[in-house]
């Protein structure tokens, strides 16, 4: 009898954590359709600052930096707002989000600066991912998650840090975004 009933609680464990980890690395939660075709993503800014026309003319591209090179992209923006994204491909959750940030970077984009952070996935993998998402801004490569720690980002997925144009981490998203206006109501609060 006892054995029965502890078979039945692992196989009830078992079923819930299965269900737990497909919906944190499923590509079926969300999946939307892409806000931005690759062409309109890498489009050139036409009247930009010069520091956000830099951003844009790396769009869609996964950036091998470390930490110092993601600390000068952020100096060199500064006088602009920053929002830094960190996702993966096997987030499904990040995948949910993605054409808000695609929709608000490519709507914003003379006013504030976007960063993704590929962190804890492969560049052929997050290559993969812009395919079918593309960004209208560029992404450093994070493999352990030394740029998250920058951003105060925590372990799991996804975050967004937001800096003010004074250069200065202001404030740390941490989870999904319910919808397109909490995020575009925290790019207005923080992004300034």
């Amino acid at each position: 009898m006892t054995f029965s009933l502890h078979r039945i609680v692992l196989s009830a464990l078992l079923a819930s954590a299965a269900v737990a980890l497909g919906a944190c690395g499923s590509d079926d939660a969300g999946n939307p359709d892409s806000e931005l075709t690759p062409a309109q993503a890498t489009a050139p800014l036409e009247d930009a600052p010069p520091a956000l026309a830099a951003v844009r003319e790396q769009a869609n591209e996964i950036i091998d930096g470390d930490t110092d090179d993601f600390r000068k992209r952020l100096s060199e923006l500064r006088g602009h707002p920053v929002v830094v994204n960190k996702w993966a491909s096997w987030c499904g959750p990040c995948r949910l989000e993605f054409p808000w940030f695609q929709t608000q970077a490519d709507e914003r984009a003379s006013e504030v600066a976007f960063i993704g952070l590929l962190s804890d996935d492969s560049e052929d993998a997050g290559a993969t991912f812009l395919e079918e998402l593309p960004l209208p801004y560029p992404s450093y490569y994070d493999p352990d998650q030394d740029l998250a720690a920058e951003i105060e980002a925590p372990r799991n997925f996804p975050a967004t840090a937001f800096y003010d144009s004074a250069g200065e981490l202001v404030y740390t998203h941490q989870g999904v975004y319910e919808d397109e206006a909490a995020l575009a109501a925290d790019i207005d609060r923080y992004a300034s």
